[in-house]
């Protein structure tokens, strides 16, 4: 059965891995990427569910953004809204605006499913990232409220990558040793189970994915 999956970020590094995942078993997949929609705003988060179509199987939000690099002392305004814009609000706006449609289904359907991407620093914060961190953990936090309310209608998880091996991280970081990092394919084969009807019994789930980083 085709199923219908809406993907946000879905032109980063990690997005590409992730269609490509979903196309190969057949899924309709829409992606939602900067700058045809803008999440950061709600009105754009509804846009891209209302181009997806209703009902909506999945919706996996990928879409996020790094920045930091100074103590709590010294982060600017910026630096602190910009990472709870890009990571935290456009998640809350994105799964508001699917809610709906992921619930617009038969009785005798399979439920749902939201996956999000955390990071690591969620769980494990880093010293001089707090922006960073603390949105990442706003969307842990946003997964677990999701997969009670949700339930047993849909469910919601939470994914938490390492460093991902993408050409962004390469450059980014040319010294350190990417074979350590965390593979896209690896990521979207566990974001495709987490989407399937057989991970049914999997909500609230945060998901460490942290490779040898």
């Amino acid at each position: 059965m085709t199923r219908n999956i809406l993907i946000t970020g879905a032109s980063g590094g990690l997005g590409a891995a992730v269609v490509e995942a979903f196309q190969r078993q057949g899924d309709r997949v829409t992606g939602a990427s900067h700058p045809d929609f803008d999440l950061t705003r709600p009105e754009e988060a509804a846009r891209a569910v209302a181009a997806a179509g209703a009902p909506l199987d999945a919706l996996v939000h990928l879409m996020g953004g790094f920045a930091g690099g100074d103590p709590v002392a010294l982060t600017d305004d910026a630096t602190w809204r910009r990472m709870m814009t890009l990571n935290l609000d456009a998640a809350f706006y994105a799964c508001r605006a699917a809610i709906p449609s992921l619930l617009e289904r038969a009785a005798d359907q399979p439920g749902g499913r939201i996956i999000l991407i955390g990071s690591r620093a969620a769980v494990a914060p880093a010293a001089n990232l707090a922006a960073y961190n603390v949105s990442k953990a706003g969307v842990v936090a946003l997964a677990r409220t999701l997969a009670l309310e949700l339930a047993p209608r849909a469910t919601c998880n939470v994914v938490l990558p390492s460093v991902i091996d993408t050409p962004g991280n390469r450059a980014a970081m040319p010294q350190a040793d990417p074979s350590r990092w965390v593979k896209p394919a690896a990521i979207a084969s566990l974001i495709v189970y987490l989407a399937s009807p057989a991970a049914g019994d999997i909500n609230g789930a945060v998901l460490p994915v942290y490779g040898n980083a």
